[in-house]
C-alpha cells in the first residue's frame, strides 16, 4: 500500500493486549494504558489521525468507540474476550486480520505504531503486507526482565528480536531502554529515538498535603506509598519491608493497585502474609486501583514514593510524584536512573536491599528541610516532561518516515 498523499497523518496504533479505556493498576492495566491514552490525545490535538486497535477485552464493548476528534478506539474481535494475558499469542494472527480489515474500510494509514510485543509482531506482518512503516514501542523487554531473575519464554525473546530487525525506527522511553536495545538486541542506534513520556501538568502539581490527607483519612504521621500493580516485577514485598524497617507505629504506608496476571491473587496473597508477619498490619493500607486522575491525592498526601521494581523502561510513577512535589526512593533500574536526580529530587538504589531503601525513607522523613528541597526539585525537574513535547517529537518521526525507504528482514 503506497503512503497517502495526504497532508493529515494517519496513524494505527497497536496495541493488542490492554486498552487505553482499562483501569490502569488492575489486571494487566498499568502504565502503558496511560502512555497510549495521553499519547493518541496529545497527536489528535497535532492534528494526527489516530486509530488504536485493541483486543475486545469484554463481550459488551462496541466496535469502536470515538474518544474525542482524531482519536478512535477499535476493538478487535481476537480469541474469547476472557482469554488471560499468557495465552495472547494464540491471537495475534486474528487480531492482525481484523486490524487490516478496518484499515482497508476506513481508507488506508499512513504508520503502524505498535506498542508492546504482541503488536509488534501484528505491525511486523501489517508492515510487511500493507508496505508502510512499522513503528514499535516495547515498554518492557524479555531479555531485561530475564537479566532480574524473571523468567519469559523463548518465543517472546525471538518475536522481539525479529520485530527490533525489521522496525523502522524504535522508540525508547530513556536513553537506558536505548542502550539496553542495542546491548540485548542488537538494535541499530540509528534506528533507536528517544522519546520520553510526559505527565498531565494540570491533573498532577504540588498541592496541599493536609488537606490530601484529611480527603483520605490518612492521619499526620509519615506517609509512604506504593503505586502499582501487585506483582514480583515491581518490588512490593521490598516496599513492604523497608517500611517495616522504619519502627515507626505513627507512620501509614499506602499500596495503591491490584493484582496482576494468573498468578496475581498468589502475590497479593503473599503480600498480606508478609505484612502480617512484620507486624505492620494495622498501618498497612491496600488501596484498591484507583482512576488515573484521582492519584495525584494520593501523591499529594505521602511524604515519599517507594518505586522498587527490578526493571522499568521508564516510570510513570515517579514521574507522576515528582510532578506533585513528592521525593521517590527508587531502584537504580532503566528510566528510573534518568528520572530520579540522586539526592536532589529522590535516592537511587543500587541493592536490592530494604535496610538501604528504609535509611534513605528516614533521611527524608527526619529532615523537612531536605524534604522540601527534594519537593521543590523534583516538580521543577518534572516540568521538563510533557505529552505535547513527545507528540511533536513523534509527529517529525513519522512524517520523517514517509520520506524514507523502509527497512527490510535481514
Amino acid at each position: 500500500m503506497a503512503l497517502s498523499p495526504r497532508t493529515q497523518l494517519r496513524v494505527a496504533v497497536l496495541s493488542l493486549h490492554t486498552s487505553p479505556l482499562a483501569q490502569p493498576g488492575k489486571g494487566d492495566s498499568g502504565g502503558m494504558n496511560v502512555y497510549v491514552r495521553e499519547l493518541v490525545a496529545a497527536l489528535a490535538h497535532r492534528d494526527v489521525d489516530c486509530s488504536v486497535y485493541v483486543r475486545r477485552w469484554h463481550r459488551d464493548l462496541p466496535a469502536e468507540v470515538q474518544v474525542e476528534p482524531g482519536v478512535r478506539v477499535v476493538h478487535v474481535d481476537a480469541g474469547d474476550p476472557e482469554l488471560s494475558k499468557e495465552l495472547l499469542p494464540g491471537v495475534v494472527d486474528p487480531f492482525r486480520e481484523g486490524v487490516l480489515d478496518d484499515i482497508e474500510r476506513t481508507g488506508g494509514t499512513d504508520i503502524i505504531h505498535a506498542n508492546y510485543w504482541l503488536s509488534g509482531v501484528a505491525g511486523h506482518q501489517i508492515k510487511h503486507e500493507l508496505d508502510l512503516p512499522l513503528v514499535s514501542t516495547f515498554h518492557t523487554l524479555a531479555r531485561v526482565k530475564a537479566e532480574t531473575g524473571d523468567d519469559e519464554p523463548q518465543r517472546r525473546i525471538d518475536a522481539e528480536a525479529d520485530v527490533i530487525a525489521c522496525s523502522d525506527v524504535i522508540t525508547a522511553n530513556s536513553l537506558a531502554e536505548g542502550q539496553q536495545l542495542q546491548r540485548f538486541y542488537g538494535a541499530p542506534a540509528d534506528r533507536i529515538e528517544e522519546v520520553p513520556p510526559g505527565v498531565e501538568h494540570a491533573l498532577f502539581s504540588p498541592g496541599n498535603q493536609a488537606g490530601a490527607r484529611r480527603a483520605l483519612g490518612v492521619g499526620d504521621g509519615p506517609v509512604l506509598m506504593f503505586v502499582g500493580r501487585i506483582q514480583p516485577l515491581k518490588g512490593v514485598a521490598l516496599a513492604v519491608k523497608a517500611f517495616a524497617g522504619l519502627h515507626r507505629p505513627d507512620a501509614t504506608l499506602l499500596i495503591v493497585g491490584g493484582a496482576s496476571g494468573v498468578s496475581g491473587d498468589g502475590e497479593v496473597g503473599r503480600i498480606h502474609a508478609l505484612v502480617d508477619d512484620l507486624g505492620v498490619r494495622e498501618q498497612v493500607r491496600f488501596i484498591e486501583p484507583q482512576p488515573h486522575h484521582l492519584l495525584s491525592t494520593y501523591y499529594r498526601a505521602a511524604d515519599l514514593v517507594v518505586a522498587p521494581s527490578k526493571s522499568e523502561s521508564f516510570g510513570l510513577v515517579a514521574l507522576e510524584a515528582a510532578a506533585c512535589g513528592t521525593p521517590v526512593v527508587a531502584a537504580a533500574v532503566g528510566g528510573l536512573r534518568t528520572l530520579v536526580d540522586h539526592g536532589k529530587t529522590g535516592f537511587l538504589v543500587q541493592a536490592r536491599d530494604p535496610a538501604i531503601y528504609t535509611a534513605y525513607a528516614n533521611e527524608i522523613l527526619e529532615s523537612p528541610m531536605l524534604s522540601a528541597e527534594m519537593a521543590m526539585n523534583a516538580a521543577e525537574r518534572a516540568r521538563t516532561y510533557t505529552w505535547s513535547a513527545m507528540a511533536e517529537r513523534l509527529t517529525a518521526i513519522y512524517s520523517g518516515l514517509r520520506e524514507r525507504s523502509l527497512v527490510t528482514c535481514t
